[in-house]
C-alpha cells in the first residue's frame, strides 16, 4: 500500500522522523494493526523498509508492522490529524517549516517527542512549534523511553504533558495509549521539555562517571545534585514540581544515567574514557542531545542566575577540557547545605 492510499484508508497518525526513537513509536502504535504513517528524509530509506519491514539504518532488529507505511513526502502527511514529532530538535523548526509549505499549515495537534532546547535561541521545543503553528495546540510526550524496549512491546509509561488542556488530553489519550504504553496527563508543558531536556546533559555527566572508573557511590551523588540543578532551572522557568519528580524528570533522569543503551551516557563514557569530544560528534549517526543542549542550557542558567555547576562541566567537557581534571574541580567545590536551591 502506498502512502497515499494508507492515508485515504484512514491513517490518522503521521510519526515525522524515522531515526530509532520515531521508527519504535511508530511501531508501537502500529500494535494494533491501526495504520501508521513514518515520515523521513531519505527517500530510498523509506523505499527500504516499505519492502524489508526493517529499518535497517536505526532500528535493525525490529521487524515492522505492515501497518507502518514509510513515506519521504510531506504531502502524504496531510490528512494526518495527529503529528508525533521525532526530528533532533535542532532540526524541528526547519522540519516545521518545510512542513507547513507542502502542506499548507498544520493539524490541530502536533506531539512533541524530541527532548532538547534549540541552540543559538534558547527557544524550547513547545516554543519553536508555536511560532511554526500558532493554530495547533501543542503537547509533550516524554519520560523513562528506551527505543528498543517500545519496540519489542515491553511496558512503558510517560508523561503527556499538553498545552491544550483536557480536550486535547481526551482527543490524544485514546489515540496513542496501548496495551504497554501507558500515559499519564499533566498540563505542564514547560515542566515536561525542562526534564527532558536537562537529563541528557546530566546522563553526559554520568557516562563519564563511568568511563574514568569513580564507581557508584559518585554517580548516584551526580544523579541527586543533578536532580537539583534540574529543580532549580525547572522552577525558574515555571515548572511544577511535581512534573520534576515524574516520569519526565526523575524518572528519566534515573533510566538514562544508569545504561549505555543511552546515547547521552555513551557519549558521556567515552569522553571520561579520553576520547576526542570532536572526533565523537562527527562519528556519530544518532543524535546525543545533550551535546547540543549543554552550552545553551549554560546560557540559560546563566541569565536566570541559576548555579548548574554539573551542566557547566559538561559544557567545559564538550569543549575539550580533560574530564579528570572537570571531576577534580566540581569536588574541590565549596561545602553547602544539601537543598534544591543550593
Amino acid at each position: 500500500m502506498t502512502a497515499a492510499e494508507t492515508t485515504r484508508s484512514g491513517a490518522t497518525i503521521g510519526v515525522v522522523g524515522a531515526g530509532a526513537w520515531g521508527t519504535a513509536l511508530a511501531q508501537m502504535l502500529a500494535g494494533d494493526g491501526r495504520p501508521v504513517l513514518l515520515w523521513m528524509r531519505e527517500a530510498e530509506l523509506a523505499a527500504s523498509i516499505n519492502a524489508t519491514r526493517r529499518n535497517t539504518l536505526y532500528l535493525p532488529d525490529a521487524e515492522l508492522s505492515p501497518a507502518i507505511t514509510a513515506t519521504s513526502r510531506f504531502e502524504d502527511l496531510r490528512h494526518c490529524t495527529i503529528l508525533l514529532l521525532v526530528t533532533p530538535a535542532q532540526h524541528l523548526a526547519t522540519t516545521l517549516t518545510a512542513m507547513g509549505t507542502a502542506n499548507g499549515g498544520f493539524p490541530r495537534d502536533l506531539v512533541l517527542c524530541s527532548k532538547g532546547i534549540e541552540a543559538g535561541t534558547g527557544r524550547m521545543m513547545h516554543g519553536v512549534a508555536h511560532d511554526a503553528a500558532p493554530g495547533s495546540d501543542i503537547a509533550v510526550l516524554s519520560g523513562p523511553t528506551f527505543a528498543h524496549e517500545v519496540a519489542a512491546g515491553l511496558p512503558t509509561a510517560v508523561t503527556l504533558a499538553c498545552g491544550g488542556g483536557q480536550a486535547q488530553w481526551q482527543r490524544l489519550a485514546p489515540a496513542l495509549a496501548r496495551p504497554t504504553f501507558r500515559p499519564y496527563y499533566s498540563d505542564d508543558v514547560i515542566g515536561a521539555e525542562v526534564g527532558g531536556s536537562v537529563k541528557n546533559v546530566l546522563a553526559i555527566a554520568c557516562g563519564v562517571v563511568d568511563g574514568l572508573g569513580l564507581g557508584q557511590n559518585a554517580r548516584s551523588a551526580l544523579i541527586a545534585r543533578g536532580y537539583a540543578e534540574m529543580m532549580r532551572f525547572g522552577e525558574a522557568l515555571g515548572a511544577q514540581r511535581d512534573t520534576l519528580a515524574g516520569l519526565c524528570g526523575l524518572g528519566d533522569m534515573v533510566l538514562t544515567c544508569s545504561s549505555t543503551s543511552s546515547r547521552n551516557f555513551s557519549l558521556g563514557k567515552a569522553l571520561g574514557e579520553g576520547a576526542d569530544p570532536a572526533a565523537l560528534m562527527a562519528d556519530r549517526r544518532t543524535v546525543a542531545e545533550g551535546a547540543h543542549t549543554a552550552p545553551v542550557l549554560e546560557a540559560l542558567a546563566a541569565d536566570h542566575g541559576i548555579a548548574m555547576p554539573i551542566v557547566s562541566a559538561v559544557a567545559r567537557l564538550l569543549e575539550g577540557a580533560p574530564a579528570r581534571e572537570i571531576a577534580s574541580k566540581l569536588l574541590a567545590r565549596p561545602l553547602r547545605a544539601e537543598s534544591p536551591t543550593a
